[in-house]
């Protein structure tokens, strides 16, 4: 069985076969599956779907693209909607992206520290979204010693994800591992335990090959577990059940 611990089932790209795709899942190999919020509308959404589907779990947070949304009546209602539904594991996605700052660094850091402190509040792990950001989000992890989750979509140096491992993170790898210059996920993926790996497709973006290019989903995650089998020297069935403990003990599912 699989766990994919990141995938954007409510995103519209899914509007016209979701419930078909969601349905498919259990006979593609596919156990679990962890659908982060991006932003309170999603958010919302991610609640609506976690009580139709047994496998289905959530998490609710604002993405730094929209972290201009997130004021004290949206980090309510996150509040609210984690302590109303069990499903809801995480506070996510959350996090900083300095790639085209289309929201000032400022409000970024701002919104991520007020989501790192409801996470510590609610006792939640938080899956973080962290691109050409790295060192002020390590400094917020430093912040926040008490709070841990998941660097999702992993894009840093393998020194940087043993710093993270040895204070409790996991590391998130999608499709791109299988990309023929994955050289630095690969270097990361080979360098820290086994034991703090999952398993992402960050769908429906960062289809694995041969999908490149074309709409991902869940279903393809399989190649993600073959890719990690094949740099590990370990089994497949191996890597598939390793990192759904993994992913069931970082959600505490």
């Amino acid at each position: 069985m699989l766990f994919d611990t990141h995938a954007h089932m409510d995103d519209r790209a899914f509007d016209l076969d979701r419930e078909e795709l969601l349905a498919a899942f259990p006979s593609q190999g596919v156990g679990l599956v962890m659908n982060p919020g991006c932003s309170l509308a999603s958010s919302r959404n991610v609640d609506r779907l976690t009580r139709q589907y047994d496998y289905l779990y959530g998490a609710v947070g604002s993405h730094p693209d929209v972290a201009d949304e997130v004021n004290e009546a949206v980090l309510e209602e996150y509040g609210m909607l984690c302590k109303q539904n069990p499903k809801i594991k995480a506070i996510g996605e959350i996090g900083l992206d300095y790639h085209y700052e289309d929201i000032p660094r400022d409000i970024q850091k701002q919104a991520f520290r007020a989501q790192m402190a409801l996470a510590k509040e609610l006792n939640l792990p938080v899956i973080v979204h962290e691109r050409e950001a790295h060192e002020d989000g390590m400094k917020m992890v430093e912040d926040f010693p008490e709070v841990t989750g998941v660097f999702h979509c992993y894009s840093g140096s393998a020194e940087m994800a043993k710093w993270l491992v040895n204070r409790g993170w996991y590391i998130g790898f999608t499709g791109v591992l299988t990309f023929k210059n994955a050289r630095k996920a690969v270097e990361v993926a080979s360098a820290i335990p086994l034991e703090r790996i999952v398993l992402e497709t960050d769908c429906p973006y960062m289809a694995p090959e041969p999908f490149r290019g074309k709409r991902n989903d869940p279903g393809k995650l399989y190649r993600m577990a073959e890719k990690l089998a094949e740099i590990r020297g370990l089994t497949v069935e191996e890597v598939q059940r390793i990192t759904t403990e993994n992913g069931k003990r970082l959600y505490r599912i």
